[in-house]
């Protein structure tokens, strides 16, 4: 049994399309599935948290890196659910790094084939993160996307992330990694990755995978910011790990102390905490890849 979570207002109408294919595809086969329509923010988490209470649970979902970030919150036994992903979001950035396929088609053929793969993700005190958890600029981008109106989408994205460019501030934070020696910074932002990619294609942690077990930690310091303009290249591609101002880490658990007032994002969720605990969790979270 199938049980397919979806956003009806999500992606602009994207998301009802691709239901409709989804649909399509699974009468085709002859496989039994339900429709769960959430009707507000969390309502996938609520939905999910129930079902992963009946073994064989396999969640199609149908959305993008916040939608999956839902229902991964959801999940209350493991042992039960398997999740599968139809891409029809903004980003999709995790399902890039997953190398899951972006097409209905394609990704509903990799759910039928029925093969079970363990990937990661990423455990942040009392929540979970499926892609990268961040702060600095990556928050400031998201705080101005949710104010500008005239664009939508991508154009949106990289509207709001010029104008946070432009406005550059930096952020004092305290990193601990793996109970090491702490690490003061004035950073202009930091990536905690699971995954690679941010906002639809920027890869803030190049070289994170999603089935390694290990997090990959990528600090870009405080600059020059008449340099700013000169290095966006760099982060569009991301060759900024390999820069001077870039410090990148590999480990299990990450301790970050806010010493300003600099709020996190989470899948692009923003949060305000002063402390978080982060670590990977590997061998749990079942998808069909």
């Amino acid at each position: 049994m199938y049980h397919i979570i979806i956003n009806p207002l999500g992606g602009k109408g994207k998301s009802l399309k691709a239901l409709e294919e989804v649909e399509s595809i699974l009468k085709e086969s002859g496989k039994q599935y339900a429709v769960h329509k959430t009707e507000h923010q969390g309502h996938a988490t609520e939905i999910v948290r129930e079902l992963s209470h009946t073994p064989d649970s396999d969640i199609i979902m149908l959305g993008g890196d916040g939608s999956f970030n839902e229902v991964l919150n959801g999940i209350d036994n493991f042992e039960n659910v398997t999740l599968g992903f139809v891409p029809c979001g903004t980003g999709n950035d995790f399902v890039s790094a997953s190398n899951h396929p972006k097409k209905v088609k394609d990704a509903m053929a990799v759910i039928l084939k029925g093969k079970r793969e363990y990937v990661d993700f990423i455990q942040l005190d009392d929540r979970r993160c499926l892609n990268v958890l961040g702060a600095g600029m990556d928050v400031d981008v998201l705080l101005k996307y949710a104010e500008m109106k005239p664009f939508h989408g991508k154009v949106k994205y990289y509207a709001s992330l010029f104008y946070t460019l432009a406005h550059t501030k930096w952020h004092k934070l305290r990193l601990t990694i793996d109970g090491g020696k702490p690490m003061d910074r004035s950073v202009f932002m930091i990536g905690i990755g699971n995954g690679r990619s941010i906002g639809g294609g920027m890869p803030i942690c190049p070289n994170a995978k999603v089935d390694d077990g290990k997090l990959s930690i990528v600090v870009v310091n405080e600059m020059k910011k008449c340099l700013i303009p000169f290095r966006l290249l760099s982060f569009l591609t991301g060759k900024h790990v390999k820069k001077a101002w870039t410090e990148e880490f590999t480990g299990s658990a990450v301790k970050i102390e806010v010493l300003d007032d600099s709020k996190f994002e989470a899948d692009g969720e923003v949060f305000a905490s002063e402390l978080i605990n982060c670590h990977i969790v590997s061998n749990t979270l079942k998808v069909f890849r």
